[in-house]
Order: C-alpha cells, then structure tokens, then sequence
C-alpha cells in the first residue's frame, strides 16, 4: 500500500513542499530503500524511525519498503523527515487510515523512544503549509510557538509519537496553539543600556543619530577607552521597533540557522551581532558544506559590530562588499546556490593607529609613519568607501566624565530617529527602498538635488579630498538624512559641509607620527 504526507525542504530561508511517499510491499525479501537526494541524516533515519515506533508500541509487517522524498531532484537534510516518514509508514502498513494524513503538514525529530524533539525551519514550514492551504501542522511542542505565529494556520505542538497518531487519528482533538503577537512587543524591554551612561562624545552621538535615521553605515576612529564600544553597543536602544513583516524576515534566519531559542515565537528585537576578528569569511558571509547563514544574515534588519576592525583578516573583510552593497549574500556551491537576507547596519571601530595613541593629546605615539600606513591598508579603499560615515572618537576629558550624567537619553534620540523614518516610509513608499541609504541613481538626483551654490561646494569637496564617486554619492545620502532631521526640503550647504565632516579617513591623507 502507498501512503504519502507532505512536508518541506529549506532552500535558504524559504521552505519548498516536499512529498513523502511511502510504498509497503509484504511481498519479497524485508527491505528498507530511501531514495530522493536525502542527505546523511535523512538516511539515518531508518534507525530512528523503526526504534520509536517499536517502542511506541507499534508493529510493523516483515515488508519490502521504499521511501521517496519528491520532487527526487531537490536536496534534503535535517531530522525533521522522522515524523511524516513514521506516520506514512503506519499508514501504509493500515495501522493508520491513509486519508487521514490528506491536508496535513509535518515535521519533527524522533527519539528512540518515540519522543519527539524540535528542529529547525519550523517558521518557513509554517509558512509554507499556510499559503498551500493546509489542514494543519504538527511539530514538536518547543516549535509550536514559533510556528503560531502564522495566522490562518491550525498549528499542533506534541510531545511525542503517540500523541501525534492520536491527533492524525481523530481520537484526540486538542485546541490549536496560540500566540499573542502583540503582547511579545508589549512585554519586551528595550535593550540594555542607554545613552545616558555615556558621558561626553556629542559629537558622536549626533553621528549615531544621523547614522540610525538614514540606514548609514559607521566607523568610529580613536585611542583606547574613548568609548567606541560602548557607544556601539546602545545603538539598538534608539532603532526604531521592527515591524512585524521585519520580525517574521528575522526570526526566519534565526530559525533556519537553529539558533531560535527554545519556546521562542518571534524574535521582535533588532540583532545585535559582534563577531570576534578571529572569524572565517564563511563564519561572516555564511557557507559551509551545506551552507548556512552567517553574521550578516544574522544581523538583518539590526546591528553588525566589528570591533577591533584592522585586526580582521582582510579577505574575511572583502566578503563583505556584496552583502553592504545589495542588502542580500548569495552562496554559491556545486550543488546548489542561496541567497539570504542581509539588510545590516554595518558599525566598526578602530584605533588610529597600531598602539592607539595617534590622535590622544594625553599619550605618546610610539608608531613610524610606515606602521600607520600599514596598519590602515588592512583597511581596502573599496571597504573603507562603502563606509558611509567616519567619526573621530577622541578621548573622554575629565570635564565630562566627573559629570552625573551623559545628556542625552536613548528615548529622547530614538524619538527624533523614528520620526526622520516616517519620514523617509512616507516619500519611498513607491520607489521600492525604504531609507535614505538605499537612494541611488534617478532617486538621488531626485531626492538630493542640490542648487548651483551647493554643486560649487561639492566639486571643491571633491577636489581636496578627492573623493570617489561613491563617496559623493555617501556625502549626498548622509546630507540628506541631516536635511531630514532639520525638517528641511533641499540639501543646503550646511547640511554638506557636516556630511562631509563625518568621512574623517577621507580628510587624512599622509598619517603623523
């Protein structure tokens, strides 16, 4: 007899239907044959498949059994094939009414002992059986408030083998699980920290302020304990709230990548990643064998912060030109080639030079000319171009630090930053991009028109500092945001000359010792 129940595979971040076939022949010597491009531990399968149903308590037939993954030319790998491969078993050997796996999606790891345990994807499944109009879903109990997320869909968390039979079956009719999406950003703190602990560093707060309410991306340059990583760490205090289409595009990667935790529904905080300058390009952009998402992808939507920046290796650095660029990676092997979402606001930070005291009025530099040079070539033109803003960060005097308090709040600054973001909804909401980062083309020259006294400032911008054409573009997008900000409608030449002022590697043209 032949039984079939439907499932998926993930291709990226996205879910792919896959049909689980199952054909139980009693005639013949007893065999087991699993076909379908299944990878390593879709074929172990078998092992743990067979055990949780004998010790479940139920038998099956001395039986010739071939199992086909479908569509055959489509990769599949994961343990998440354990509970569709168990129940079209059972169905095919009529311990089970086939039709009654007819509209049902599932997905679960196996225990030996019939236990069922959680697996990545679970999101984009649920996706998937939503869209494809499904009877319901049934996952393991520590996905089912993740897959609850997706509204119209009959979502089952379960325990174990026994209890997903009893479901199948009709003997147990439980109530679907549910989440309250909106209570997740109700009851959600806001990050830890505030900018109010910083002390000193106007200057670089303004730049903060610009960088979150146009997308920009930020390098902070000066001494050691001038504050640089504490001031990167409070920039997801003032982002604005993800949306829930934002969420759901989050939560994806997370859950693909297997790092959702356990009983988590949805992510609804923006990423704040800091990788070590220890990591491979494949740990950054993402890859492996069978890829997976690396921190650009896990940063989407949030914060990627390289501290320490000259110290990562430079080829591990290059890889990031694609994903700052296009807002997506794309990995491409022999096999098979994904693309994941890689929407990042990059933020680094460096000393100025090998022993950090260049620009400290306070310390002596002990660096050649030579060594600076070197150690800002670990930095490529091309990298240090797509850098949208370059702030000096000096070090704090003790004015500032003996004060109470650092000015400004972090709910004061996310305030006028989601303000300048409507803003930026309201005039995109057509043109396909969402922030003053992403202009480009004819919505730069549309959106940052400049007059004639203003192209006049520019071009001597351009000449003395000589400036790449995309770092004109990055000085009109960056104006553009300050404009915003100053409820301004034309870029002026205020807005230009502090635009400007923030590409601080492009004003350093010789270093001093």
């Amino acid at each position: 007899m032949i039984a079939k129940v439907r499932t998926a595979a993930l291709l990226g971040i996205e879910a792919k239907p896959v049909s689980l076939e199952v054909d139980l022949t009693r005639s013949g010597m007893p065999a087991f044959t699993l076909v379908g491009l299944a990878e390593g531990a879709v074929r172990e399968a078998k092992e743990r498949v067979l055990s949780a149903l004998k010790n479940a308590g139920h038998r099956l037939p001395p039986a010739r059994i071939t199992v086909n993954l479908a569509p055959a030319d489509l990769r599949k790998e994961g343990s998440a094939y354990d509970l569709p491969l168990a129940l079209s078993l059972l169905a095919a050997s009529e311990a089970l009414d086939p039709q009654r796996l007819d509209g049902w999606f599932l997905a679960g790891e196996l225990s030996l002992d019939g236990a069922l345990k959680p697996v990545p994807g679970i999101l984009p499944l649920a996706i998937l059986a939503r869209d494809q109009g499904a009877t319901g879903l049934i996952v393991p109990g520590d996905n089912a408030a993740e897959a609850a997320v997706v509204q119209g869909l009959s979502v089952y968390g379960v325990d174990s083998l026994t209890q997903a039979v009893r479901i199948i079956s009709g003997e147990d009719q439980p109530a679907p699980a549910t989440v309250d999406v909106d209570a997740l950003w109700a009851g959600q703190a806001g990050a830890d920290g505030d900018f109010a602990e910083v002390k000193g560093q106007d200057h670089a707060k303004r730049a903060i302020e610009i960088a979150a309410a146009g997308g920009h991306n930020l390098l902070f340059v000066g001494p050691p304990g001038s504050g640089k990583t504490m001031l990167s760490q409070r920039i997801p205090t003032v982002l604005p709230p993800l949306t829930f289409d934002e969420a759901l595009e989050v939560t994806k990667v997370y859950s693909v990548a297997g790092m959702l935790e356990r009983d988590a529904a949805l992510i609804v905080r923006r990423p704040f990643r800091s990788p070590h300058h220890t990591i491979s390009d494949a740990g950054l952009i993402g890859g492996g064998v069978n890829p997976r998402p690396g921190e650009v992808s896990l940063g989407h939507r949030g914060v990627l912060f390289l501290d320490e920046l000259p110290e990562f290796k430079k080829h591990v650095l290059e890889v990031l030109r694609q994903p700052l660029e296009d807002g997506r990676v794309t990995i491409s092997r022999a096999a098979q080639s994904l693309t994941y979402p890689s929407d990042f606001m990059l933020v680094a930070a460096m000393n100025p030079c090998p022993c950090g005291y260049l620009t400290d009025d306070r310390h002596t530099c002990t660096c050649s000319p030579l060594s600076i040079l070197k150690y800002r070539s670990r930095i490529s033109g091309p990298l240090m171009d797509r850098i949208d803003m370059q702030v000096e960060v000096p070090a704090v005097p003790y004015e500032d630090l003996k004060t109470p308090r650092g000015g400004r709040d972090s709910a004061t600054m996310r305030a006028g930053i989601v303000k300048v973001r409507a803003l930026q909804a309201v005039r995109y909401k057509d043109a396909g991009i969402r922030l003053n980062a992403d202009l480009q083309g004819a919505l730069l020259e549309r959106w940052c028109k400049v007059g004639e006294a203003e192209h006049g400032f520019l071009e001597q911008a351009v000449r003395r500092l000589g400036l790449s054409a995309r770092a004109y573009t990055r000085v009109l997008r960056i104006a553009r945001t300050i404009a915003d900000m100053e409820d301004a409608e034309q870029v002026e030449i205020p807005h230009l000359a502090e635009a400007i002022n923030f590409r601080t590697m492009d004003r350093v043209n010789q270093p001093q010792s």
